[in-house]
Parts: structure tokens; sequence; C-alpha cells
């Protein structure tokens, strides 16, 4: 009797033939925007979007129309992340099965200090919602900040992978876009 892979190689299998064919889907998406330059400026673009948004869960706290602001912001947000994503070829993002050793060693690191950037804001997230709490126990809009500031915590987590490996991967070798 053959033995069947069990769900999480079978998982994985059908995420890297997907990732496979997403790429090759929008490999040829905004080429002008692929130089290490241009996914810097995209980078750097994230990285205020993403302090925008704790900025604005900050205001929240202070000012009840500050809430409204979340809403253009993500629609901000949105289209430069997405083509964050489109350019850097979402390595951040990418099976085990899609990338060559140096790629995984490189979206491994970039995870990492990920993971770190989202355990430690939102563990600053929580200790202010606790101290905030006991020592101005009448805030009428604490807990609608303190989920701001959780939600900021965890875009600017799951940005940060994407931003690393975009910032640090150099530009590609003229036969790998011969290739595309």
């Amino acid at each position: 009797m053959s033995e069947r892979p069990d769900i999480l190689t079978r998982y994985q299998a059908y995420r890297t033939r997907r990732f496979l064919e997403n790429d090759a889907n929008t490999r040829h998406w905004l080429p002008k925007w692929r130089t290490q330059h241009r996914r810097r400026i995209l980078a750097v673009a994230v990285i205020v979007a993403d302090l925008t948004f704790l900025v604005i869960s900050i205001s929240t706290l202070f000012f009840p129309w500050a809430a409204i602001v979340w809403i253009p912001a993500v629609v901000i947000f949105l289209p430069i992340w997405t083509a964050l994503q489109t350019v850097s070829g979402r390595h951040s993002d990418a099976p085990k099965g899609a990338l060559d050793e140096w790629e995984i060693q490189q979206r491994n690191d970039a995870r990492s200090i990920g993971l770190t950037v989202t355990q430690g804001l939102v563990l600053l997230a929580a200790f202010a919602l606790i101290f905030l709490s006991t020592a101005f126990p009448d805030l009428p809009r604490l807990a609608y900040a303190g989920g701001g500031w959780t939600a900021a915590a965890l875009m600017i987590g799951i940005s940060t992978p994407a931003v690393i490996l975009t910032w640090i991967t150099p530009d590609p070798e003229l036969e790998d876009l011969d290739q595309q």
C-alpha cells in the first residue's frame, strides 16, 4: 500500500504551486518599480503608512473623529502594500518550495525580525492599556484606542519582513530580467 503524503505536505505543495502560478502572472507587472531604488521608495511609503496607523490610533484616545481617518489611511496603504509585494516577488510570503536556500535564509531572518517587532509592539500596547485603564479608569475611548494600537502594531509587524527583504535585495541581474 502506497503512503499518501500527510496534510501539511499536500498543503505546502498546493501553496508552492499557487505561488508559482501567481508569480508567473505578476512578474511583468510594474517593471520600472523593480529596481532597488524604487523598491526602497515603496518600502519607505509602507513605513510611513504604518506609522500613520500608529498616530491615528493614538489620536483616537483624544479625538473621537480620528477613528474615521483609518478609512483613507487604509485606502492609501493597500495599493502601496500591493505594489511593494508585487515588485518584491512576495518573497516574505513565499513557501519554501518556491525559493532557493539563500532566499529561504533571508526570508526566515526577516520573518524572525518581524515576529520580534510584532511581539514587542503588541506587548507595549497591552501594557499601555493595563496602565491607562488603571490610572485613568474613566477614559471613554481607551478600548477603541487600544484596539487601534494593537492593529497598528500588527500592521507594522506584518509588513516588517517585506520591507526588510525589499531593502536588502539587490537589483536583479540582466539575464534574470531576460528570462522573465
